[in-house]
């Protein structure tokens, strides 16, 4: 069946007026930016999500020659601020430091349609760090990994683990340690690194799988005590800590990753120019000195915007399979 002239005459216009609207586009894209540009966090301030963004807000503003703006927006393990960037125009002028908490895990367990693949644009990944298991030393005489667990398995249930909130890493690695070491901890989660630091410091509860940024300073200056780390490798910021491998609990595979998305559909040209703006900013030897001081690890993961992509898409099929593992469902 042949179409119709009409018919072929209106696809062919519409065809037209879509092309004709790209060069449009790209020519305000261009001008991009001139405002100032929202940096969207997801949790309180004071947790390595908000202190990440902080550090390179200032010269990713010199090098746009727009102030970048950090905008906290707390609760729902991070989720309220993907939900906000999700339903956001387009346009280059709200952005997100998400990481992987509120990217690929905590959409699993937190009553939530946020899907990262079909809802953000991915713009660059920035670096990682590891968890660190740290107790507050004034409530419990821990030294080892060992001794925390032989502590949990004389008292089930009675020990009490801190997170920045459901489906986080701190989460997540409680729970698969908890899992693997064969004990039962009640978990209780915050809306932030910062509100889970001060309950820990407080003694309110009894441990946390922090992020790395968020617990070196209290770990420096002695109020906490580190027992492990997550990664593969020790970390270059506490390298007299073992690994918990080294500590007899293999099979931990959870790490906080750091990133800048966008809502879906980002003019290419804003992409391309954000993206090149991201990476003269991480190229900083100041801005590396200051994320390398808080324990991020740059680099190391996806390189490019079409890369980055790809990478969500592996991680949000293995946080799929890990909080499947683990029993957890949406709350």
């Amino acid at each position: 069946m042949h179409t119709p002239v009409r018919a072929w005459a209106s696809a062919l216009a519409i065809t037209t007026l879509i092309s004709a609207g790209s060069p449009a586009l790209a020519q305000d894209a261009s001008k991009w930016p001139e405002r100032p540009i929202r940096l969207v966090v997801g949790f309180v301030p004071g947790g390595g999500t908000d202190v990440s963004a902080r550090i390179l807000s200032a010269k990713l503003s010199s090098v746009l020659g727009q102030q970048i703006v950090v905008e906290n927006k707390p609760g729902a393990s991070g989720l309220i601020a993907s939900d906000y960037v999700a339903k956001a125009d387009p346009d280059g002028y709200t952005l997100m430091l998400a990481n992987m908490q509120s990217t690929v895990s905590a959409p699993y367990v937190v009553q939530s349609d946020i899907d990262p693949i079909r809802d953000f644009t991915a713009v660059r990944y920035i670096g990682s760090v590891p968890n660190v298991l740290v107790i507050n030393p004034t409530k419990h005489d821990y030294k080892t990994v060992q001794n925390l667990i032989d502590d949990a398995k004389a008292r089930p249930k009675q020990l009490l683990y801190a997170s920045s909130g459901q489906g986080s890493p701190q989460h997540l690695s409680a729970a698969r340690f908890s899992q693997i070491a064969g004990v039962e901890m009640e978990h209780v989660p915050y809306k932030g690194s910062g509100q889970a630091m001060t309950d820990l410091l407080g003694g309110n509860v009894d441990m946390n799988f922090d992020t790395l940024p968020g617990a070196i300073g209290q770990v420096q200056a002695g109020k906490l005590r580190p027992l492990a780390v997550t990664s593969a490798q020790r970390s270059k910021r506490l390298p007299e800590v073992p690994t918990l491998a080294e500590a007899g609990i293999k099979g931990m595979d959870i790490i906080q990753w750091y990133a800048l998305l966008a809502p879906a559909k980002l003019p290419k040209p804003i992409l391309d120019k954000l993206d090149q703006a991201v990476a003269q900013t991480l190229a900083d030897p100041e801005i590396q000195a200051k994320l390398a001081d808080q324990g991020m690890e740059l680099g190391g993961g996806p390189e490019t915007p079409v890369e980055f992509a790809s990478y969500i898409k592996d991680e949000w099929s293995k946080y799929g399979k890990i909080t499947s593992s683990l029993g957890l469902s949406k709350q």
